[in-house]
């Protein structure tokens, strides 16, 4: 078992949204759970490497040397180990429904839970498959907590 501890983070699946957690004495609450950095991991694009295919319309829209064509979060050029934050699934939003797809979202999902191993000595449990058309079911289990996420993607 590791020690989490992270400042608490909550998902509102209404809203589709994540906020800070503040306590009644309005201070923020403290998460000993791996749900917080799942959350980050689930939720935060990470910055598209150089050979990554943009989505089409990405780069149409942005300039060509635009920081936010890539995306990701500026604070990974930071870090002085190199470690970056979120996933690369964003890249998938027009893919076609492929097995090459889900191949790629099953990879970047253990490359966003890549701190998993770090932290606690295993590999994040990861299943991704499709549901339903263009709909594809990704589910991540750490240290007896599971996240599901339904990624969308469309041609």
């Amino acid at each position: 078992m590791t020690d989490w501890l992270d400042i608490a983070l909550v998902f509102d699946p209404e809203t589709r949204r994540t906020d800070l957690v503040f306590g009644e004495d309005g201070d923020l609450v403290l998460d000993e759970t791996p749900a917080t950095p799942m959350l980050i991991a689930f939720g935060s694009d990470r910055r598209a490497r150089p050979d990554d295919e943009l989505p089409t319309g990405v780069s149409e829209i942005n300039a060509p040397s635009s920081f936010v064509e890539r995306r990701g979060w500026a604070g990974d050029a930071l870090d002085a180990n190199g470690e970056l934050i979120g996933s690369r699934l964003w890249l998938l939003d027009r893919a076609k429904q492929t097995e090459i797809t889900r191949l790629l979202a099953e990879e970047w999902m253990k490359q966003a839970f890549g701190w998993v191993r770090d932290e606690t000595g295993s590999d994040a449990a990861i299943d991704v498959v499709w549901v339903r058309k263009e709909v594809l079911r990704i589910t991540v289990g750490v240290d007896g907590r599971s996240f599901t996420l339904n990624k969308r993607v469309a041609a």
